[in-house]
């Protein structure tokens, strides 16, 4: 629930960073797929298979594998996912002139190497890896589909909401990631942030040094806040914040003041009288029984007057250095080959702040604000780092739980790193490639399969389940083909290279993946084949950008807009804003989710339960409600009169009453519904509607009405709209638009 940022930037295409040589055409699903030509060394295949991805991942400190566009060093590869290993069978150890072994039927058992295999792996053979990582390096990529967002070389500097960008492959949610480029006394700090999927997370903890983790007591002096005595000795904290809670919990959930809120506010005000009627208070005692009574007087009018929530209460605390002992994990022994130095650490998030008169956010590059959680400081080398909030290390039940999954990729100081920070990924284990249209259209089918519900319907488990069959044997045809090639490499080229294979091979098979699920998603939803789908009104499978986020839109709702219509006939969707500065609100142009404000440099304090949301997810989304049309203007609410505007949106999900927006990934909370005409019919007035990431407000999905607290606030956003050149939102003027309370 909340606020904020503009953006603008100028972009630039980037070429995938997996090319080689088409293979041959995939044969259909089910048929026989071709002999392996030879059989590999069992050990070396042992070696291959990576540890179990469910364990701990320890770390160290020490610098990581990098690579370049000749490709990566000798002995300075990352390993190689488990999945695909299995088919380098296929790539054996086969030399010039060797003839091939007659076929066992227990596969790789008592497959001896040969003599020319034992050679490849000295002088000759590094000639013949050399060659061959060349021979992969140097083709030409076939695929010339053009990215959907092309990467910029350097994101605009001083951007709160970064530029968002389409990351290929299945690794980050809704595929999408933004570059932020933070402003600092040393130069621009750019930063990639992305939300890597929980299915992605082993392949990315392959890519971490495995060697134990110690940990250590340091002592550290921190800045603290400590409550004075007398506020201990009073009780004024505990007595404050149950009035506060009380009567919040009434302005949340619409209902008339109870006994219990007015006696609870009364014994609050009585108890800081009588702390302020003391003699010899100090100047700190006076502020603190200051702080409560500004508190209790606004509990005690929003009794008297209702109103929209009041903002977070924290009770008072004294600024204090202490010297504190905390455990660090000690410095680690050097990293495995092949992987990258990391330390575990307690979970924390960029410490950005945002100028509220430029709009511009900056950084200094060290700062960072704590979090409830444990992340990874992984070293990229020369200068590179990334942060990584893993799902594993964290429990859902007692960690944040919206910030599961986060990942930073940190460049040196300085502009013009945008395309190297996606291309960094590949460090990580991570798709590297900018999303091409076939992509985007799988993406949108697999969106509007779980925003319409899909997963249960006729075919849909099959059609999955197809799609993954057809990427196998695309990778076992890539390793057929380039079985030559890879002989004699050792194993940290050969790891890296069916890393290579493994990601050209989910590029190359998407178009005939996408076929099959959009067979089974026509199917699913009444048309007659995909066909018929993709030519249908409502198709749309391009994203659509929505202020610094990208959105995809739900065909069930863009191909039947006059029947959402209907369903919100005399409904609208609201935003309440609260005491919020309206003019600071549209000058960052989004309403964003809490955990974009962090990073964007936008103080806490501004949505109703922002702590509370941090622990079921709905941090990472803002709120919305469903409601009567109003007719009346109150004071710091936007309001959409046409919820298809952002109904089209398929990242929504809602519920008819408060639940903090629990996330579907946490827990399916009772009453859950992506279904926009049973939304349309809430009707308890806490209901809630959580959209992914934020709301443009200056573009296509700017409000209907904008009402100001009061007439100087709406002189002075219209004269912030004027000095910036926006004359119309939503296709009409702003003085239209721009309302004042009454």
């Amino acid at each position: 629930m909340g606020t904020n940022s503009k953006s603008s930037h100028e972009s630039y295409a980037v070429s995938p960073t997996v090319s080689t040589e088409a293979p041959p055409s995939l044969p259909e699903l089910g048929a026989t797929a071709p002999k392996p030509v030879m059989e590999i060394d069992p050990e070396l295949l042992e070696s291959m298979l990576l540890p179990d991805s469910g364990s701990e991942v320890p770390l160290t400190d020490q610098g990581g594998a990098l690579t370049t566009d000749e490709g990566p060093a000798t002995g300075e590869m990352p390993a190689a996912e488990t999945a695909g290993d299995e088919v380098l069978v296929a790539a054996a150890a086969e030399t010039e002139g060797q003839a091939p072994e007659p076929e066992k039927d227990d596969g790789l058992e008592e497959a001896a190497p040969s003599a020319d295999t034992e050679d490849a792996e000295g002088a000759d053979g590094a000639g013949a890896a050399a060659q061959g990582e060349a021979e992969l390096v140097e083709e030409e990529p076939e695929d010339t589909d053009p990215p959907l967002t092309p990467v910029p070389e350097s994101p605009p500097a001083g951007a709160a909401v970064g530029t968002p960008i389409l990351v290929g492959g299945e690794d980050f949610l809704n595929s999408q990631a933004a570059l932020v480029s933070y402003l600092s006394p040393d130069g621009p700090r750019e930063v990639l942030l992305a939300h890597v999927s929980e299915d992605a997370e082993s392949k990315l903890l392959d890519a971490l040094s495995v060697s134990g983790t110690k940990m250590v007591d340091v002592q550290v002096e921190e800045q603290v806040k400590e409550r004075l005595e007398l506020d201990k000795k009073a009780q004024l904290a505990e007595l404050v914040t149950a009035a506060t809670t009380s009567v919040q919990h009434k302005l949340k959930g619409g209902g008339p003041m109870s006994e219990a809120s007015i006696q609870k506010h009364q014994k609050a005000l009585d108890a800081v009288n009588a702390v302020l009627a003391s003699p010899g208070l100090t100047d700190d005692e006076k502020a603190m029984t200051q702080y409560y009574l500004d508190q209790v007087n606004t509990v005690g009018e929003k009794i008297q007057n209702g109103g929209a929530p009041m903002a977070h209460f924290d009770p008072h605390g004294q600024p204090v250095t202490k010297t504190v002992t905390k455990q660090i994990p000690a410095p680690a022994a050097e990293p495995e080959p092949g992987t990258l130095a990391a330390q575990l650490r307690d979970a924390s998030r960029i410490k950005a702040t945002l100028d509220g008169q430029s709009g511009e956010t900056s950084w200094d590059g060290k700062s960072r604000s704590k979090a409830n959680g444990k992340e990874y400081a992984i070293d990229l080398g020369d200068g590179w780092s990334a942060v990584y909030r893993p799902y594993a290390a964290n429990d859902p039940h007692s960690t944040e739980f919206s910030m599961r999954g986060q990942l930073e990729v940190h460049a040196p100081v300085g502009a013009g790193h945008g395309k190297q920070l996606v291309d960094r990924l590949e460090q990580l284990h991570l798709v590297n490639a900018p999303m091409t249209a076939a992509e985007g259209e799988w993406t949108y089918l697999s969106n509007n399969a779980t925003a319409q519900n899909l997963a249960g319907a006729p075919g849909m488990k099959a059609a999955f389940a197809e799609a993954k069959g057809l990427e196998d044997l695309q990778v076992q045809e890539i390793v057929h083909q380039r079985a030559e090639s890879l002989i004699g490499l050792g194993e940290d080229e050969l790891h890296y290279q069916v890393k290579r294979i493994q990601l050209e091979a989910a590029q190359k098979v998407l178009p005939k993946k996408v076929k099959v699920l959009r067979e089974a998603v026509a199917k699913a939803t009444g048309f007659a084949d995909g066909d018929t789908l993709a030519a249908s009104a409502g198709y749309d499978p391009t994203p659509s950008t929505s202020g610094g986020w990208l959105t995809w839109s739900r065909f069930d709702v863009t191909g039947k807009t006059a029947q959402i219509k209907e369903a919100f006939n005399g409904r609208s969707l609201t935003h309440s804003i609260g005491s919020g500065d309206m003019v600071a609100l549209f000058g960052t142009g989004v309403l964003a989710s809490t955990e974009k404000r962090a990073v964007m440099g936008i103080g806490s304090g501004l949505g109703m339960s922002e702590q509370q949301d941090k622990y079921t997810g709905g941090a990472n989304s803002v709120f919305l409600r469903v409601a009567s049309t109003p007719k009346a203007h109150y004071g710091g609410q936007l309001i959409w009169d046409d919820p298809s505007v952002l109904m089209r949106r398929s990242d929504y999900y809602a519920y008819n009453g408060d639940k903090y927006g629990v996330s579907p990934d946490k827990k399916k909370a009772s009453g859950l519904t992506r279904d926009p005409l049973k939304i349309a019919t809430h009707g308890a007035s806490n209901n809630e509607i959580m959209f992914r990431d934020g709301i443009d407000l200056l573009g296509a999905e700017a409000p209907s009405r904008i009402v100001c607290h009061h007439a100087d606030q709406r002189t002075a956003l219209l004269a912030s709209f004027k000095a910036r050149g926006i004359t119309h939102l939503g296709g009409k003027p702003v003085e239209n638009v721009v309302k004042s309370s009454y």
